[in-house]
């Protein structure tokens, strides 16, 4: 199959293992792509390339929203579907990203405070330690551990009273983790807090011991009371499965893992969120004091800072444009939710998620967007309520493009066949290395949105969005729409053959 690209007059040949080749391969008619052209869909809106990948998926094209449109263009290349409001999984992150960089700033940090409620005496605390958070995404163990030592730097080595800790400045609804899909044990579950701890959870290094035949389960932080139950068998084989859902006891809490492991896997890590959030920060603040020579022997009660209590330090997060990376290119919803928060907390306190959402539709406001079709709920995607449509997050995807910001925005994006979420995915796509795509999964959906740049050098906007029972099965559709709108840029494709509308 050949198509055409603007690098010299020159024809280029698509490698024959692209999906978007595979997905022409199952239909002849298509070989009229050797005549450069874009030619439509049987009903006259789909470019028949895209309705040739979505058939074996068995989905209807009612249920796909599909926008790309060329930077600075006045109008789509394609659209469809692009005003029904959808549940857009991860894609979501993408506006709260865009909101916080352009409200807070990229160079917006989070504070963490201690303060002493008591007496110090030489290196003596007669009184309760204070932790006050303002909802940090990233106070994980590595800073936390630094924030200890710089505590035991300044002389502090004897605490004789309790950790208390003030999450006043979120004010959050009550919430079950479990409630999303009856897995509290996830770490995509964690709810959102002020002090949040090491994302509240502990970290099994999976050890293959070939010599042994076992293998070792290795937990960070290693807490007393989490119990592991090893009963994995270690046995030759590739990694076709993963032992990462085991018998969970929360109560206890303990995990319970079972099954083959393949020895083929190397060492795996997973991460499980069991202990509440009280007994997180006790458990890691007792481990990591007690190894800095430090003692405690008290116990943990949240309540709000006493005005009358000093400040003795204050920890600052990394910057905001840093932050937006980790949540975007790993999709981390609990760092998304505690941005999502910040947006209100910035100008009021507490911070609620009701009026994060008014923040971020009063943004889209002034930006000159109208978006009536988004609902917000976290601001992760991480829901089964929050909707947007294919138009308004394409909208929002080209404010970003044109923002002052713009090259901070687009470095949070996972790079296809590179890093991030897809760093596995278009690997032997042209478009590797060109798009740079924030996907998004849920039982009944599937998303993909961001940027791609085109084979002629050309700067995409582009959003897939599927609702539907099978969307699970829509992943080769989607890796071939990002891969259609890369060959955009083909030489003697005239604009107007190429714009579809519904």
């Amino acid at each position: 199959m050949r198509t055409c690209s603007r690098m010299g007059g020159t024809m280029h040949t698509v490698p024959g293992h692209s999906i978007l080749a595979r997905a022409l391969r199952t239909a002849v008619a298509l070989s009229v792509l050797a005549a450069c052209t874009a030619h439509a869909g049987d009903d006259g809106s789909w470019p028949a390339e895209l309705h040739a990948a979505l058939a074996p998926s068995g989905i209807p094209r009612e249920a796909v929203a599909l926008y790309v449109q060329e930077v600075g263009a006045d109008a789509p290349l394609l659209a469809w579907n692009v005003e029904q409001p959808m549940n857009p999984a991860s894609t979501m992150k993408l506006v709260t990203t865009l909101a916080a960089l352009e409200i807070l700033g990229p160079a917006y940090v989070w504070q963490t405070e201690v303060h002493v409620q008591g007496i110090v005496a030489g290196d003596t605390l007669h009184g309760d330690l204070v932790f006050k958070g303002y909802g940090d995404p990233k106070l994980d163990l590595e800073r936390f551990t630094g924030l200890l030592a710089e505590l035991r730097s300044r002389g502090l080595r004897d605490i004789r009273g309790d950790l208390v800790l003030d999450r006043s400045h979120f004010q959050l609804a009550h919430d079950d983790p479990a409630r999303f899909d009856n897995e509290p044990s996830r770490p995509y579950n964690v709810l959102p807090d002020a002090l949040l701890f090491n994302y509240k959870s502990v970290r099994l290094q999976f050890v293959p011991e070939p010599a042994n035949g076992i293998v070792r389960i290795l937990p960070t932080p290693a807490f007393p009371q989490v119990q592991i139950t090893n009963q994995l068998a270690l046995a030759a084989g590739s990694c076709t499965a993963m032992p990462d859902r085991p018998q969970v006891q929360i109560e206890v809490p303990r995990l319970i893992f079972t099954g083959i492991f393949p020895l083929g896997c190397g060492e795996h890590a997973r991460n499980f969120a069991l202990l509440s959030p009280d007994e997180y920060a006790l458990s890691l603040f007792r481990l990591t004091w007690s190894a800095m020579g430090g003692s405690f022997a008290g116990s943990v009660r949240a309540q709000p800072v006493d005005p009358q209590a000093r400040r003795l330090m204050v920890a600052s997060s990394q910057p905001l444009a840093e932050i937006i990376r980790d949540i975007n290119k790993f999709s981390n919803n609990v760092m998304a939710r505690q941005v999502f928060l910040t947006l209100s907390g910035a100008e009021s306190d507490p911070a609620t998620a009701q009026r994060s959402a008014e923040v971020v539709k009063e943004w889209l406001r002034r930006s000159g967007i109208e978006a009536p079709d988004l609902v917000l709920e976290n601001g992760s995607g991480l829901s089964r309520i929050e909707r947007i449509s294919a138009g308004s997050l394409a909208q929002i995807l080209l404010r970003g493009f044109a923002s002052p910001l713009m090259p901070e925005y687009l470095a949070s994006l996972p790079i296809a066949g590179i890093d991030g979420t897809l760093r596995r995915r278009l690997g032997g796509s042209p478009a590797a290395g060109q798009a740079h795509i924030k996907t998004g999964y849920l039982s009944g959906v599937r998303a993909a949105a961001g940027y791609v740049r085109d084979r002629a050098g050309r700067w995409l906007a582009v959003v897939a969005m599927i609702n539907h029972p099978a969307a699970g099965e829509a992943q080769e559709f989607q890796d071939a729409f990002v891969e259609w709108a890369y060959l955009q840029g083909a030489e003697n494709c005239c604009v107007a053959c190429r714009r579809c509308t519904r």
